[in-house]
């Protein structure tokens, strides 16, 4: 069951996989207890695993999308339930892994072109 409390929004900022920059909202959900951290960029959608804090959430989300080549990733609170708070936060920087950087921006090519070669 999903709460019905209006979920608090990240600005999520940084460069995608295909070296593009972006800007986007990743949304925090609490459901049943569990927390998740939503994002959505073009048709890709991605959700952290539950966890048990929010902060543990956008962590983990963080990971995923380092994992996916991802880099220069940054966050801040945008909106706190149904309050916007515009810019009044400050971004949270997320530093990139740094074994395998180049590693992982070259597997994100070779898995962006298996797939557009599928399609």
């Amino acid at each position: 069951m999903e709460s019905h409390i209006p979920p608090n929004k990240y600005q999520l900022a940084g460069v995608d996989d295909l070296d593009r920059g972006f800007n986007r909202q990743a949304e925090i959900r609490w459901i049943e207890g569990q927390c998740h951290a939503i994002f959505q960029y073009e048709k890709f959608f991605l959700e952290s695993p539950p966890q048990t804090s929010e902060q543990e959430a956008l962590t983990m989300l963080i990971a995923q999308l380092h994992e996916r080549g991802y880099t220069q990733l940054r966050t801040r609170l945008q909106f706190r339930g149904e309050e916007y708070l515009g810019n009044q936060e400050i971004w949270e920087e997320h530093r990139d892994p740094q074994a395998g950087n180049v590693l992982l921006r070259l597997f994100g090519y070779i898995r962006q072109f298996w797939q557009n070669a599928r399609t």
